[in-house]
């Protein structure tokens, strides 16, 4: 494992939040629009909204965050996650299957269009874990 890192919801005051975390904390931010990305497939509302943000300094990751959210938005307190970053598919599926028991399967682990294998769990504490895995 790389790292765990929050993964927080922003319900469309991503760019807004993480652009004062910067100011906080200082490095560097990352902020992938909906809008021509292959998520605009599934997200046609999402227009101007950040699918994708992230926060780092000195190499190392800080925090992460997106617009995304189910249909009734996200409540403060309940809109962040903890996301993994694997070092292998054994470990991802490893991890996965771990955190699923007498939990919940949100998304199967599954090829994603970043060039990565990814799979979301809330486990059976209610605790909801997102785990990518980037293939080389």
């Amino acid at each position: 494992m790389d790292a765990i890192n929050p993964y927080i919801g922003f319900n469309g005051k991503c760019r807004e939040a993480m652009t004062f975390y910067k100011e906080c904390f200082g490095g560097e931010l990352d902020l992938q629009l909906v809008d021509g990305s292959p998520m605009e497939q599934y997200w046609p509302a999402g227009k101007g909204k950040i699918f994708h943000s992230s926060l780092s300094l000195d190499g190392k990751m800080l925090l992460m965050g997106s617009d995304m959210s189910g249909p009734q938005g996200q409540t403060a307190g309940d809109n962040i996650q903890l996301a993994i970053s694997c070092t292998s598919e054994e470990e991802i599926n490893r991890f996965f299957q771990k955190l699923g028991e007498g939990g919940q399967v949100l998304a199967p682990v599954s090829e994603m269009f970043w060039n990565a294998l990814f799979g979301s769990v809330r486990d059976q504490f209610g605790i909801n874990w997102m785990l990518n895995y980037y293939k080389s």
